[in-house]
């Protein structure tokens, strides 16, 4: 079951400088997945939404993030994971990352706040303080994994074009390429998309699970709302996928002015 958890765990963990919006997803926005694991077809699910808020005035958009195991596998491997990132909705960039996770052995619970002022990142390990730490904050927009690779619909990239991406996961950086692939046509439960593969590699200086081999690859839909129909890692214990199944776009200017506020 390790791979499986990896790849649960990627959900919680590039994005350069939006025109507009300037962050991946807008409010009331949400995406939900089924995940297939080998021979189970329906080992799991991901749902990600946004919402739109404030804290001290300032306007904020979070994305959140929430990963489990189902059925069979569940019963084999316990998995429930919860992520939050918090952005400046004027600029977009990122201003925290919260994760924490259940599993039938381990909890995990983090918290990182960007200091832009200071070029600092503090981190926060909940259960394991000795991990906490200031960390040196990179040049540009730094971001989960999951919420870079749905932030990628925002490119219009053609096939063999490289973008830079800073993804950070857990306490570490990974200095990334975004690799645009072949196009290719996808089946989900919400029909058949023609897409664009992206791929993350880290060719210099490997670290994590790339030096360990492992490969991710997310398809973006080719129409108006470019959607990210498919998410795929594979390790050397298998390979798991995610499929787009439900999808909610998002609110609408009176929704918004009648919708509740963020607690």
């Amino acid at each position: 079951m390790k791979p499986f958890a990896l790849f649960f765990l990627l959900a919680l963990n590039v994005l350069p400088t939006f025109a507009d919006p300037p962050v991946a997803m807008q409010d009331g926005e949400a995406l939900r997945y089924r995940v297939r694991w080998g021979i189970f077809g329906h080992a799991g699910e991901i749902v990600v939404a946004a919402e739109q808020g404030e804290t001290a005035g300032l306007p904020q958009i979070r994305i959140s993030t929430h990963t489990k195991t189902r059925g069979l596998i569940r019963g084999l491997y316990l998995f429930d994971g919860d992520g939050e990132c918090v952005f400046d909705a004027r600029d977009g960039r990122l201003l925290a990352i919260r994760a924490w996770s259940n599993t039938s052995k381990k909890a995990t619970k983090t918290m990182a706040v960007f200091d832009y002022n200071e070029k600092l990142v503090n981190y926060v390990d909940f259960i394991r303080p000795e991990r906490n730490a200031e960390l040196p904050l990179p040049e540009g927009n730094a971001m989960d994994l999951i919420t870079s690779l749905i932030g990628t619909r925002r490119w219009d990239m053609k096939p063999g074009q490289r973008i830079p991406a800073t993804v950070m996961f857990d306490k570490d950086f990974y200095e990334l390429e975004i690799v645009a692939g072949d196009y290719e046509t996808v089946e989900t439960p919400l029909g058949t998309f023609k897409t664009l593969v992206l791929i993350p590699t880290m060719e210099k200086n490997p670290k994590g699970m790339f030096k360990r081999g492992a490969t991710v690859r997310v398809w973006i839909s080719q129409d108006e709302q470019r959607l990210p129909v498919k998410f795929e890692v594979g390790m050397k214990w298998g390979t798991g996928t995610a499929l787009l199944s439900e999808y909610q776009p998002p609110l609408k200017g009176d929704q918004v002015a009648n919708a509740n506020p963020s607690p």
